[in-house]
């Protein structure tokens, strides 16, 4: 198989773009941490560690290229969030950006949520290729006039000028969360949205910053009874009453808004039973789930634990329907993962455009493509050795133990240190972005 793709063809992976300086001495503040398509996929936005968002922004195909999709380039760079310190506590609280959610679009200007462990933030972005000229009490230098010397009344007029590209921030939601927040969510009502921290969910107005509701407290009267933490949440896509949240022992409440205020009883609760032969010292820690996301359809929804991704559909609490193993290989090598932490990455998933295939991060640079309906997985790799454009990417192997084959890497050989936690698809092209520790990889399906 080429590769995991959309619609039951074999779909070839090539690269198209690399995004990012290539210094093998990274700075902690370059980091990505978070990487988000917007509605439409003309745009896409990475945050990092250091508080900075990067928009890219979709060339328009060129006409004397028709077979080459449009590039991504730069569109707007700011500054989202600032080191800040708390003073009743005495903590400093980062600036990496922890979660980028897109608003759908309703006029000319595009709006995201940003948000670090503590504060969300609304911005605008909006265009601006016209300026005002021909004031009457102001110089074109902004400077005023004495209104003694206008002896003529003009009209002023908009003038073309060089696109600028702002984002200002409009709304800022802060001081209601004692813990790190770990997720965002808009709502389809495009009213409201949620936010999750580590034992709360609040739910928030777009246009109201000094309140939010509280939907879900898990925090238990004594914390030393805490047994479990909230690890992701999101929005169902189109039932604006719906929601679900994962915690750290692998189970998935789903709760309706309908039937209380407060959302401490939930509706429904996926939990697959463990299995006993698995048991181990690290089976709680591998259980717990790093990201939640429903399919487009709103019919199912995709859980990624540490060595796999599930898949769950709505009506059926008892066990997955589908279950893909990510790196089933790293189980003998649990001990030596927890000692050096990576055993607590968190890895995100994804889903392409019609739901027939989702995706995952590995270890070594590696991401992993599972097609639903023909039962089909790939593993793919980000590295600098195939960035030649539209060079097609060449399925990996990992040598699980025996003879290694020519193609074949070994478990022994795999690099902890090259991770890939992000990852996102386009909402209707083969087109996915993958980000590495500080740079952002582009492929797309060879037309």
């Amino acid at each position: 198989m080429a590769g995991a793709g959309g619609g039951g063809n074999d779909v070839q992976w090539c690269f198209s773009q690399v995004k990012g300086a290539i210094d093998d001495d990274v700075a902690e503040a370059d980091i990505i941490s978070t990487v988000e398509f917007n509605h439409s996929g003309e745009l896409l936005a990475t945050g990092d560690k250091g508080g900075r968002v990067v928009i890219f922004q979709q060339e328009l195909e060129s006409k004397n290229q028709p077979q080459c999709r449009g590039e991504y380039n730069v569109y707007s760079t700011f500054q989202s969030h600032e080191p800040e310190f708390d003073y009743l506590k005495s903590l400093e609280i980062e600036e990496k950006i922890n979660k980028i959610r897109w608003l759908p679009q309703k006029n000319a200007a595009q709006f995201l949520l940003s948000t670090n462990d503590k504060t969300i933030k609304l911005w605008k972005i909006s265009e601006r290729d016209k300026r005002p000229e021909g004031y009457n009490l102001k110089e074109e230098d902004g400077r005023y006039r004495d209104p003694t010397t206008v002896t003529t009344l003009r009209v002023p007029v908009f003038q073309p000028m060089d696109l600028m590209v702002e984002a200002s921030p409009r709304r800022v939601f802060s001081n209601a969360h004692t813990y790190h927040i770990n997720s965002i969510s808009v709502n389809s009502d495009c009213e409201t949205y949620l936010s999750a921290d580590d034992l709360r969910i609040n739910l928030w107005n777009l246009e109201i910053t000094d309140r939010s509701f509280n939907i879900v407290d898990i925090k238990p009267a004594n914390m030393e009874e805490l047994t479990e933490v909230i690890t992701a949440a999101e929005f169902h896509p189109n039932q604006c009453n719906t929601f679900v949240y994962s915690s750290s022992k692998g189970t998935i409440r789903l709760c309706d808004m309908r039937a209380s205020a407060l959302c401490d009883q939930h509706s429904k609760l996926f939990e697959e039973p463990e299995d006993p032969s698995n048991r181990s010292f690290f089976s709680e820690i591998i259980s717990s789930i790093s990201d939640v996301k429903f399919s487009h359809s709103g019919r199912y929804m995709m859980t990624r634990d540490y060595l796999s991704v599930k898949i769950w559909d709505l009506n059926m609490e008892s066990r997955p329907v589908e279950t893909y193993q990510v790196h089933e290989y790293l189980r003998s090598k649990l001990c030596s993962l927890y000692e050096n932490d990576c055993i607590f990455d968190k890895f995100e998933c994804c889903w392409n455009g019609n739901d027939s295939v989702v995706m995952t991060g590995s270890y070594n640079n590696f991401f992993r493509m599972f097609d639903r309906g023909y039962r089909q997985d790939v593993t793919l790799e980000a590295s600098r050795e195939s960035s030649k454009p539209r060079s097609v990417l060449k399925p990996r192997k990992v040598c699980t133990g025996g003879k290694r084959k020519k193609d074949e890497i070994s478990v022994d050989s795999l690099d902890f240190n090259k991770k890939i936690l992000h990852t996102a698809w386009h909402p209707q092209d083969n087109i996915i972005a993958v980000a590495t520790t500080n740079n952002l990889y582009i492929f797309q399906d060879k037309l």
